[in-house]
C-alpha cells in the first residue's frame, strides 16, 4: 500500500476528505521522524514503536579493492512491531 492509497482509504472509511487526511498522515509522519531523529523513541500500543538503534564500529571490506576499511559507530532508526501486530500476520 502506498501513501496515496492509505489516504484514499482513510478519506473513504472516516467520510474526511483527502487533502485533510493527507496533511495529517504527513504531519504524523513528520512527527515521527524529528523525535527519532532527536534520539525520542515514539510507542503506539498496538501497532509497534519506532526507536533509534546505535549499530558499533566494525571493519568492512571493500571487495573490489581488497582493502578494509573502518565503519564507525553509528545510529539508525528501527520499527519494532507490537506483539498483537505481529500475532495478526502470523495468521
Amino acid at each position: 500500500m502506498t501513501k496515496a492509497e492509505l489516504v484514499n482509504e482513510l478519506a473513504i472509511t472516516t467520510g474526511y476528505d483527502k487533502k485533510s487526511i493527507s496533511l495529517i498522515v504527513e504531519g504524523f509522519m513528520e512527527q515521527v521522524k524529528n523525535n527519532v531523529a532527536n534520539g525520542e523513541n515514539v510507542y503506539l500500543r498496538g501497532f509497534g514503536s519506532f526507536v533509534t538503534k546505535t549499530r558499533a564500529a566494525k571493519v568492512a571490506r571493500n571487495i573490489s579493492k581488497n582493502t578494509s576499511v573502518q565503519v564507525p559507530a553509528h545510529d539508525i532508526p528501527y520499527f519494532k512491531p507490537a506483539d498483537e501486530f505481529c500475532e495478526l500476520v502470523r495468521k
